[in-house]
């Protein structure tokens, strides 16, 4: 994992951004910095009876195309630099997959593998209340990260609706099917992904059935990304998570990596397999890779060692500016995070049209709208990446400040 500031990333992406479509430097002076910086204490009563304080942060990015919208992660390494790149690039996915949200992104600096059940469920509500004056079905939507799940939403529901005196399921997305929670969101941001992988070979003109891959990051997003890749005839040769990977020359079957990781807390070990390291995984002479861990896994260190063909950023912000350029020189294709991971947000948005309907749609309605974002936003990238010649995290981050920049000068400056 690379020291690089997150956020001074996202500023540089907003930079190249903005040169190449000629934005107003009044438009990039209101996008330099987010528009509300929340930081907030968590007194937490832990299961001993003594209090713990958390620090947390709620990053409000930009509304200019919609209420805010972004994921809440609890993660000893979550710093505010971090949290407002996350909300800057949420902002980016929204507008480049073209769904009515501005960005947002929320944080507790925690290790939830150290808290228990009910001592995660105090720290939630007790998060909810602090940023609940600035949260909402119109203002900012929160849904599931890094460390947070359904039952974490299930949590900031409820306690919103308690403050509120009624219930608001459309408060927050990823929530369990039985709050108002979507079919298919579960996998979404995986599926999304894989979407974008068939894509991406099938304008590379590489055959998926016997193609391989990498997957780094064996969360919800790496695990489900596997499964879908098989289902395409993909063989996946290796996975990892933060305690180390694997790999097989046969194939692993994502399934059974999962059911083993389930048991005994990493992939490391699952029989017929060899170990490999994080590291060591990103250089595999695959067709196509995965980065499904945490950012800047990719930097200027370790870019000219990646064999890929094609790279779809399942993680928020992999790969580094440096990197960036290495890999477009060595003729990678890379499919930015702002697009390959923008099927969560994309169902997330399903979900809150669902609710504000009081509407409930099957799975096949679900991922048929899925597939459709996913595939137009691909198809408008690439045909920008194409004719403008840029790579095509240039070419995604290029709509997408378009597209917010055109909201803010329509919307103009009140008072």
């Amino acid at each position: 994992m690379s020291d690089l500031d997150p956020y001074d990333n996202a500023m540089k992406q907003l930079a190249a951004a903005a040169k190449l479509v000629k934005l107003e430097p009044s438009i990039v002076e209101v996008l330099s910095e987010p528009k509300r910086i929340l930081n907030v204490s968590v007194p937490v009563k832990l299961d001993n009876g003594k209090m713990k304080l958390f620090q947390g942060y709620r990053v409000q990015y930009c509304d200019a195309r919609g209420p805010y919208k972004g994921g809440i992660r609890y993660h000893p390494n979550v710093s505010l630099s971090e949290v407002k790149a996350l909300a800057t690039w949420m902002t980016w996915k929204c507008a480049v997959v073209d769904i009515p949200y501005g960005g947002a992104k929320g944080g507790v600096v925690c290790d939830p593998k150290k808290l228990s059940l009910g001592e995660k469920e105090r720290l939630t509500r007790r998060y909810t209340s602090a940023i609940s004056d600035f949260i909402g079905p119109y203002t900012d939507i929160p849904a599931p990260d890094v460390y947070t799940d359904p039952q974490t939403m299930g949590w900031i529901m409820d306690t919103y609706s308690q403050m509120k005196g009624h219930p608001i399921p459309e408060c927050v997305t990823g929530k369990p099917i039985s709050l108002g929670g979507s079919e298919g969101r579960n996998n979404s941001t995986a599926r999304g992904c894989v979407t974008c992988a068939r894509e991406a070979a099938k304008a590379e003109k590489i055959a998926l059935k016997g193609a391989t891959a990498a997957v780094q990051g064996y969360g919800n997003g790496g695990s489900w990304a596997a499964v879908f890749l098989k289902e395409l005839g993909v063989k996946v040769v290796a996975v990892s998570d933060s305690k180390g990977g694997i790999f097989s020359k046969n194939g692993i079957d994502p399934a059974k990596a999962l059911d083993y990781k389930d048991k005994k807390g990493s992939v490391v070990g699952l029989s017929g397999t060899s170990e490999i390291s994080n590291e060591d995984l990103l250089e595999l002479d695959v067709d196509i890779l995965i980065p499904a861990a945490l950012e800047n896994a990719i930097t200027g260190n370790n870019a000219s060692k990646i064999k890929a063909k094609i790279i779809c950023e399942v993680a928020n912000g992999p790969t580094t500016p440096e990197a960036d350029k290495i890999l477009s020189k060595n003729g990678v294709f890379l499919v930015p995070d702002i697009l390959a991971n923008a099927g969560g947000v994309t169902v997330s948005y399903l979900e809150w049209v669902q609710n504000l309907s009081r509407q409930h749609w099957t799975e096949q309605v679900v991922n048929e709208e899925l597939e459709r974002k996913m595939v137009t936003g691909f198809k408008a990238v690439h045909d920008f990446s194409k004719k403008h010649g840029v790579p095509m995290r240039d070419a995604a981050l290029a709509i997408a400040v378009s597209r917010v920049a055109e909201a803010i000068k329509a919307l103009g400056i009140w008072p």
